[in-house]
């Protein structure tokens, strides 16, 4: 059984969504504390959003404060430090086509996760974060499978 070529033991991944304001946030923290040494974990934006509060809450259930977490798009992040990674994980269709024309010229290799965006959830309070974990135990999920065997002999 092969695998799909894949970067197997990414060093740096960046996760990506329409505004880096819920689900790209919530990727990242998630996987830098999953590996808090092993890798170097970064997130960005299509557009630039305002960082949501119904995320922080989620995240902040966990244990995990993202209420620090500045939204920025690829552009800022490529002017600040460059896009050298890895792995660019893309969870919106715009994300994703922004990523595809960015690594025409970069050696990263794109993955696309189609991610819900919890924002168009209407309802209560409740509801809405009920959407929001939801998004959050997704990603988690993907995440432990994707990364299963970085940095880790897992049986």
């Amino acid at each position: 059984m092969a695998a799909p070529p894949r970067a197997r033991d990414p060093q740096s991944v960046l996760f990506a969504c329409a505004m880096n304001s819920v689900r790209s946030p919530m990727a990242e923290s998630l996987l830098q504390h999953m590996f808090p040494q092993g890798l170097y974990v970064k997130s960005a934006g299509a557009r630039k959003g305002d960082l949501d509060p119904f995320a922080v809450a989620v995240m902040g259930e966990l244990g995990q404060d993202i209420s620090a977490h500045k939204p920025q798009t690829f552009e800022e992040l490529e002017d600040w430090e460059g896009l050298n990674f890895d792995l660019i994980i893309t969870l919106s269709p715009e994300a994703h086509h922004k990523a595809l024309e960015l690594t025409r010229t970069l050696a990263a290799e794109v993955e696309y996760w189609p991610t819900q965006d919890p924002t168009t959830i209407e309802g209560s309070r409740d509801q809405k974060l009920a959407a929001y974990r939801e998004v959050c135990d997704q990603l988690l999920m993907r995440i432990r499978r994707r990364f299963a065997k970085v940095g880790a002999a897992s049986g």
